[in-house]
């Protein structure tokens, strides 16, 4: 099953690039491009893409205005942010957006195109320096930015559903989990997607934040994956 792609940059040669390298796989399509968040929020709307490879750094509309808008609609498309600019406000930002994503430029070709497979799934992908910034930003004391364990829904998990929060935000993946509760992967897929909905969340990097901002979670020594 093909993915669509559209490739979000206000630089031509870079956004032709990271099309070129997108397009060549046999899984993958890019079903248009655009130049800012504006044209990016329209054809988001008009070509209903799975993931939406989105630069920062744009004019009309930012990058992460464009996300917040593209992520609040139904039916929306994953969103992997990439940026030249390593900073503390843009991964922090972009995640609380609603993005599923945040690496940088220089990335590896192949790492990209795992990123862009990782949020369509409903996965989700950073940079390891932004990895690094977000668990600091938890550790510094900066959060938790609402009072712990108060939010809408979370009285209605079940403690195995807590359990899961918990370890995805210590950047566990499904297999991982599955291995350390000793249950099947398919059994802790049933609890992520249950969890997400009852919590109102969109992926995995908005349950981190969530477990983080509430005291589920402690931060974990910098690596850590989310």
């Amino acid at each position: 099953m093909s993915l669509d792609v559209l490739v979000v940059d206000d630089q031509g040669i870079v956004r032709a690039g990271f099309a070129a390298v997108i397009d060549a796989e046999e899984d993958m399509t890019v079903v248009g491009e655009a130049a800012d968040g504006a044209a990016a929020v329209r054809l988001a709307e008009e070509l209903s893409p799975d993931v939406v490879v989105m630069d920062v750094r744009m004019p009309e509309l930012d990058g992460i205005a464009a996300t917040r808008i593209i992520t609040g609609r139904e039916d929306a498309p994953k969103v992997l942010v990439l940026t030249t600019f390593d900073l503390d406000v843009y991964v922090f930002d972009a995640l609380r957006a609603g993005a599923s994503g945040f690496l940088l430029k220089d990335v590896h070709p192949a790492e990209l195109l795992q990123g862009i497979r990782m949020v369509a799934t409903g996965e989700s992908v950073l940079a390891p320096s932004a990895t690094r910034r977000l668990i600091g930003h938890y550790a510094s004391g900066r959060g938790p930015a609402v009072p712990a364990g108060s939010s809408p829904g979370l009285d209605s998990l079940t403690g195995s559903q807590r359990t899961v929060l918990t370890l995805i935000a210590s950047g566990l993946t499904n297999g991982e989990i599955a291995e350390r509760l000793d249950i099947t992967v398919g059994t802790v897929k049933s609890h992520v997607n249950a969890l997400l909905q009852k919590l109102g969340l969109r992926d995995r990097v908005q349950a981190t934040i969530l477990a983080y901002d509430l005291g589920l979670a402690r931060p974990n020594p910098p690596g850590t994956r989310l």
